[in-house]
């Protein structure tokens, strides 16, 4: 009997093509339906994963559903001000619509109880990740990337994504518990 219990494991190093893999296919259903076809080369470019994969501070974790691998997650945690990100986030293909990328979100806030606040960010043709993070996850959109205002982490755009640049980026503030706010002072 399936309980759909969601937790979380860190990816070794030799976990990472497969990661990748996973990731750019689940990435990919996005764009083809965006645009029809994929440009060039996956999505994200592998130059892209293996910076964010390798990036300092980054938490590289499985997401798993009793037991079973079912996506993936790539944190970058920030240890002195709590302020953290969720660089990368997916379930892989046929494993969406079933609330497991709620569960899995909500595995890492209590895996980070002492986080303060969490960014993320999304390109703006992506509207199943501008619902989840909204209107499931509780973010707030804070910036709104476009031809106007470029996204400072990015100034050129993010060129292995097709079309513009237009991107949103998210927060979420935390109501951190006592117990964690005693040990922040």
């Amino acid at each position: 009997m399936q309980t759909n219990q969601i937790t979380l494991a860190e990816a070794r190093p030799s976990d990472h093509a497969s990661f990748k893999e996973e990731l750019q296919a689940a990435f990919a259903v996005a764009v083809i339906d965006e645009f029809g076809d994929l440009p060039d080369g996956p999505i994200p470019s592998d130059e892209v994963l293996d910076g964010a994969l390798n990036a300092r501070n980054a938490e590289v974790l499985h997401i798993l559903c009793d037991g079973r691998k079912v996506g993936g997650a790539v944190l970058t945690i920030n240890a002195e001000t709590h302020r953290n990100s969720l660089d990368l986030f997916f379930l892989k293909v046929g494993e969406e619509g079933r609330g497991l990328g709620i569960k899995a979100w909500e595995a890492i806030e209590r895996r980070h109880p002492e986080t303060v606040s969490w960014q993320t960010h999304t390109p703006y043709f992506e509207k199943r990740n501008i619902h989840f993070y909204v209107n499931k996850c509780g973010f707030k959109i804070i910036q709104f990337f476009n031809k106007y205002y470029s996204d400072p982490n990015h100034p050129g755009g993010q060129d292995d994504l097709p079309g513009d640049t237009d991107a949103f980026q998210f927060e979420k503030v935390m109501t951190p518990s006592r117990s964690v706010l005693a040990a922040l002072e």
